[in-house]
């Protein structure tokens, strides 16, 4: 079975907010036979990046960029991943007090290191979270888990 691997980092909520619409279009009833496991930046490890067939990452923009906890998930996974997990398929959620721009621009080069495939233009809600930026990330989980369903990716 396709295993989802959602890595967050929310500091006021608003990040958690996104994670939660990613999990429900992830796991909306249409979408069978793909296992959704979501786990803090923090507690994320590199046999749970190697379990995984796709990842959803989730960020604040922290100073313009993404936030240390994200950085230590890569910091910790990058290299022991490395030859293991390319052309997987990821998609990024970003909630931002400015544009987003800066912590896609840190996400980038890791995940092109890392040789993933990005399902969807990254989701950036910035400003005031609303219904579209959560139906955005309602999409994205959806994308990604129904394209591992049908073995797309």
């Amino acid at each position: 079975m396709p295993r989802v691997l959602i890595v967050w980092h929310s500091a006021t909520g608003g990040a958690k907010a996104l994670v939660e619409a990613i999990l429900e279009g992830a796991n909306d009833p249409s979408i069978e036979g793909v296992e959704v496991v979501s786990l803090p930046a923090p507690e994320a490890a590199v046999d749970d990046v190697m379990a995984a067939d796709g990842y959803l990452l989730v960020t604040p923009e922290n100073f313009g960029y993404m936030s240390g906890a994200l950085k230590d998930f890569f910091d910790r996974t990058y290299y022991p991943c490395l030859e293991h997990t390319r052309g997987r398929p990821f998609g990024l959620a970003v909630r931002a007090g400015g544009d987003g721009t800066g912590a896609v621009a840190a996400v980038t080069p890791l995940t092109t290191g890392l040789g993933w495939k990005e399902v969807a233009p990254p989701v950036i809600a910035a400003g005031d979270l609303t219904e579209a930026h959560l139906a955005a990330a309602r999409d994205l989980g959806a994308t990604l888990a129904a394209g591992l369903a049908i073995g797309l990716y």
